[in-house]
């Protein structure tokens, strides 16, 4: 009778294990609902945004963590990275990730910026410094500085901004998955912790 008892007890908890894992992250404690929905950058695709400042010290110890996990997406899932402007200092960065995205030097100056600011320490603070550190990289520092006062510049970051408010943004970095949900490194303790949320609603937006 003990015997039969037991396996009918680990039956249950094995059965039961999948509910445990649904129920690993709750609304409002390990994520936020984005109330109402924010469109996304592409309606036929998951889309993870993930809003950043390079002068925020987390986002880039996020940064590593991040992209790595972007490397092996499942089918029908994009991610993008948006830099913040919720704070007018954090604008010149902003202006910087569009007029290099203009181009076509975004990527290659990514991580660059990063570790010019969080390890060598570079104060990359104004138009000045930033158009003297591109020119170092090889780029033309007139064209930067041409489309970094441009009208489509101006253009993305006010929208980038009118976003930002429409999500609630409390800080960076902060991870949006569909426009649909809000999370961060806050919110889920440690950035290991933060993957897995954005897996788990991910896996649910996937499944419609």
């Amino acid at each position: 009778m003990l015997r039969k008892w037991i396996l009918v007890l680990f039956t249950g908890l094995l059965f039961a294990a999948p509910v445990v894992a649904q129920q690993a992250y709750v609304e409002g404690v390990d994520y936020q609902r984005v109330d109402p929905a924010v469109k996304t950058s592409n309606p036929d695709k998951v889309v993870v945004t993930e809003i950043f400042w390079y002068g925020c010290p987390h986002c880039f110890r996020f940064e590593p963590f991040v992209e790595k996990w972007a490397e092996s997406l499942p089918d029908g899932v994009v991610f993008e990275q948006v830099p913040s402007s919720i704070n007018p200092p954090w604008t010149v960065h902003a202006r910087t990730y569009y007029a290099l995205k203009m181009m076509g030097a975004q990527e290659q100056l990514h991580k660059k910026l990063f570790e010019a600011i969080h390890v060598k320490r570079r104060r990359l603070q104004d138009l000045d410094a930033i158009a003297e550190f591109v020119a170092e990289q090889g780029l033309d520092a007139k064209e930067f500085r041409q489309l970094y006062a441009s009208f489509p510049v101006d253009s993305l970051v006010r929208k980038g901004k009118q976003k930002e408010l429409s999500y609630g943004l409390e800080g960076v970095p902060t991870v949006i998955v569909n426009g649909k949900y809000r999370t961060s490194g806050v919110m889920a303790g440690n950035f290991d912790r933060l993957l897995k949320i954005i897996n788990f609603l991910v896996a649910d937006e996937l499944r419609g």
